[in-house]
């Protein structure tokens, strides 16, 4: 029985790995402005900086059913452009146990750059599905993001 996993995703961007990793590094409350999965990121303790800050999210996975989750950020790697969430209270944690997400975004030789997600979940029990919509999610934002970025 196996109720801990990892899913991992790498997606190119044209835009310049510090303008993406300043998004989610002190830039969360542009991503409503910038995708149509992400409704709202509200600061509930701290700032939009400092790690341990709280932050809530209210999102969709379908397109329909707004979900939210609450999250502090875990840490924060400037030198290698990487960002590690906690999420610890919403809808999301209905199904699992812990649920933690980390970017990180590496400049490409050229132009552009790497984009990598990495999902670390344990389900509250085995008939849990992977949390494959989480993502999907998150690929989708990387794209809006992109786009946001690279548009003139």
């Amino acid at each position: 029985m196996v109720l801990q996993g990892r899913l991992e995703t790498e997606i190119e961007i044209m835009a310049p790995a510090a303008k993406f990793f300043n998004i989610f590094r002190n830039q969360n409350h542009h991503i409503p402005n910038i995708s149509d999965s992400i409704h709202a990121i509200e600061l509930h303790e701290g700032d939009w900086e400092t790690p341990g800050s709280v932050k809530q999210w209210t999102y969709t996975l379908d397109g329909n059913t707004p979900l939210s989750v609450k999250e502090t950020v875990e840490e924060v790697d400037e030198q290698n452009k990487r960002v590690k969430f906690n999420c610890f209270e919403g809808e999301v944690l209905k199904e699992f146990k812990s649920f933690k997400s980390t970017v990180q975004v590496t400049p490409k030789d050229g132009e552009g750059s790497l984009v990598k997600w990495t999902i670390e979940f344990e389900k509250l029990n085995e008939d849990i599905p992977s949390p494959d919509a989480y993502l999907e999610l998150v690929q989708k934002l990387t794209k809006d993001i992109d786009d946001h970025l690279v548009k003139p």
